[in-house]
């Protein structure tokens, strides 16, 4: 991106508000800094898309059922909310690409085609009809963060976040500081949930990719960095995870936008990153005692996954992967052979897709479930914990 195309939009009262900083070379000033006028212009000016209202979960309800699910185009078929209230889940996390905003996008700072997908997402009838049924918690991934497989270096970010925590209605803590990323514990002692949404875009450093090839990789771009330098997640949010996961709970969703568990690819995943994998690993098996699963999105297809690293000192680790409410690619048969992963222990489901992890407090298990877009069973494992 541009950081001319970006200043364009901005206006010469909002320039003349920063000159006195940008003149003097001894101050420095990020292209977010010279933008920030020009956002809380646009914030007082704009009435932002607000989404239906949702359903409130109690802070007492014991979980048995949550949803997931992801990659869902604002202008596609809107059939799948049917299929996931048939399921009667307690709670839905919608973890990343809730909408398609880069479509379109013209480099412009106001992120026009953004908010239009926001706006759209706002009047869909299916979306209203199930927020009013089903409570919701909300992360974004990188099309509904600003640009495909965007990151910290997006200089609109903060203003992406305004219009996101709008959207949802997040709550004072969510809005009181960078990034979106979001917990919450319900339920009673001895049966209480703990749901972390991670944030994996607004400080994520700009990820390595390999030289030059006459052939586009076919499993993606990416390759795995060793800088230490670079993060995923930003020293501010690994902090606020790390005393999350200190906190009394007995059984912990952790969402990632982006898979975890897998190295099988070289699109986005935490395996780009292996330190920052790492050090997630060895928070998670340092966290308070509780049951635990990774749920993930972004791919275009499901499945799920399961891996024993070396960090979790022999604790063995269960991902479910849930991608797409309407924006499938290829087909089922076709993408399990393209992607071969010994810690994928399903096919590779292609079709639309939602998931499902159901709790079984008096047995001590979860069940990681694929559902496709009739409602029917793709994919289920049971594991106790």
């Amino acid at each position: 991106m541009r950081f001319p195309l970006l200043l364009a939009a901005v206006g010469t009262a909002a320039l003349a508000a920063i000159a006195p900083l940008s003149a003097n070379p001894e101050v420095e000033v990020s292209a977010e800094d010279m933008l920030a006028p020009y956002y809380a212009k646009l914030e007082r000016e704009l009435d932002l898309p607000v989404a239906p209202p949702g359903a409130a979960l109690a802070e007492d309800t014991v979980l048995t059922r949550i949803g997931v699910g992801s990659c869902n185009h604002q202008s596609r078929s809107q059939h799948m909310w049917a299929q996931i209230a048939a399921a009667d889940p307690q709670l839905f996390l919608f973890i990343g690409d809730n909408n398609y905003g880069d479509n379109g996008w013209e480099g412009d700072a106001a992120l026009g085609s953004l908010r239009a997908a926001y706006a759209k997402q706002a009047e869909t009838p299916e979306l209203a009809a199930f927020r009013k049924a089903v409570p919701m918690m909300a992360v974004w991934d990188d099309h509904d963060y600003g640009f495909n497989d965007g990151g910290g270096s997006f200089t609109p970010r903060r203003w992406s976040e305004t219009i996101f925590e709008t959207f949802w209605g997040s709550s004072e803590e969510v809005r009181s500081r960078p990034g979106v990323y979001d917990s919450r514990i319900v339920g009673e002692e001895g049966r209480r949930v703990q749901v972390i949404l991670l944030d994996t875009r607004f400080f994520r450093s700009d990820l390595e990719t390999g030289g030059y090839s006459e052939r586009r990789p076919p499993l993606g771009p990416y390759v795995p960095s060793s800088d230490p330098e670079k993060t995923m997640l930003g020293e501010e949010q690994w902090e606020w995870l790390e005393a999350e996961l200190a906190k009394p709970a007995d059984f912990r969703i952790v969402a990632s936008s982006i898979q975890v568990l897998t190295d099988a690819h070289n699109y986005e995943a935490w395996e780009t990153m292996p330190l920052e994998r790492a050090k997630l690993y060895r928070l998670l098996a340092a966290r308070e005692d509780s049951g635990l699963v990774l749920l993930s999105g972004d791919r275009h297809a499901g499945g799920i996954y399961t891996d024993t690293p070396e960090e979790t000192g022999g604790e063995q680790l269960w991902e479910l992967t849930s991608s797409s409410l309407n924006l499938a690619f290829n087909d089922t048969a076709t993408n399990t052979a393209r992607e071969p992963d010994p810690k994928r222990l399903t096919d590779f489901i292609s079709e639309e897709n939602f998931g499902l992890v159901d709790i079984d407090w008096q047995a001590r298990t979860f069940t990681l479930t694929l559902r496709g877009n009739q409602g029917e069973e793709r994919a289920s494992r049971t594991v106790s914990w």
